[in-house]
């Protein structure tokens, strides 16, 4: 996904609803409902992305976090989207440490 002509910041592209979710927690009695059959398509991704962005957790720990309150299964595109928002998440960790 990442090759140089098509390359995008994935953080940026799950942002929009990482932050949806983020709020959605932070307000008053604040809950967000995730639907999908099965965790099978972009509501659990979703979900893994909000974790990944905002609680800093690397694609595992996201995933044995959320694996123990429910079964998922990203289809393979999901997981080669999020394991490369890890990548550029871990790199933007580095590179922050580095300054």
């Amino acid at each position: 996904m990442s090759d140089d002509s098509t390359h995008f910041d994935l953080d940026v592209y799950f942002q929009s609803a990482a932050d949806f979710i983020h709020k959605a927690l932070k307000s008053p009695g604040g809950k967000v409902l995730v639907h999908c059959i099965m965790g099978m398509s972009r509501s659990s991704t979703l979900v893994l992305a909000y974790l990944m962005i905002y609680h800093q957790l690397p694609l595992k720990h996201a995933l044995q976090k959320v694996i123990q309150k429910r079964a998922i299964y990203p289809n393979r595109n999901f997981l080669a989207l999020l394991l490369d928002l890890d990548l550029q998440l871990t790199r933007k960790k580095k590179t922050c440490q580095i300054l």
